[in-house]
């Protein structure tokens, strides 16, 4: 992921794909926020039925390579097989007002357990934690995340590529903005 995110230093703005995503663990997710939010701020508070006391989950202080931005445009794609730690990657952008979320709503899979046997026959899944928003107290289980930008899965990445241009001509002008308007012209329209 450092290397990726030192490759990518100088973009104007990011897309990240999660459309695909069936997700992964929680200290990857943290360090993705990471190189999009300031140093340690609260992604979320994970309470488990095992433990008393809650966990924090922060940004980490320092990540390779440094932050990407805190500030320029992030685009976030979605789809109904986005899940897990990739929707959790959404609605934390999307919570911290970070990111824009384009694409059709998760699959709504917040709160982690396991499947526990009843008999021969059958099973049931347990959840043994549930990820708690500090912003909307809640998470995305059974929801799954609701995009700022609904569109097919199909049409989010032409329809954030427009989106990240049309916000980067926001200040451009002269030759720069020419550049933005040639390259917002060549997107094909869905």
């Amino acid at each position: 992921m450092s290397a990726a995110m030192a490759f990518l230093k100088n973009a104007d703005a990011m897309i990240v794909d999660l459309r695909a995503n069936g997700g992964g663990d929680p200290s990857g997710v943290a360090m993705l926020v990471s190189y999009f939010e300031p140093a340690e701020t609260l992604i979320n508070t994970f309470h488990r039925r095992d433990r008393p006391v809650a966990d924090q989950i922060w940004t980490m202080p320092y990540v390779t390579g440094g932050r990407w931005s805190t500030d320029k445009p992030l685009y976030v794609l979605t789809s109904k097989d986005t899940a897990s730690g990739a929707e959790e990657f959404a609605y934390d952008m999307q919570q911290l007002k970070r990111g824009t979320v384009v694409g059709a709503s998760t699959w709504g899979g917040a709160n982690p357990g396991k499947m526990m046997s009843i008999d021969d026959h059958f099973a049931i899944f347990v959840p043994f934690g549930s990820a708690v928003n500090p912003i909307s107290k809640t998470n995305w289980e059974g929801s799954g995340v609701t995009p700022d930008v609904p569109v097919e899965p199909d049409n989010a990445l032409v329809t954030a590529q427009r989106l990240a241009l049309q916000k980067l001509l926001e200040g451009a002008a002269g030759d720069r903005r020419a550049e933005l308007e040639q390259f917002l012209a060549a997107i094909p329209s869905r």
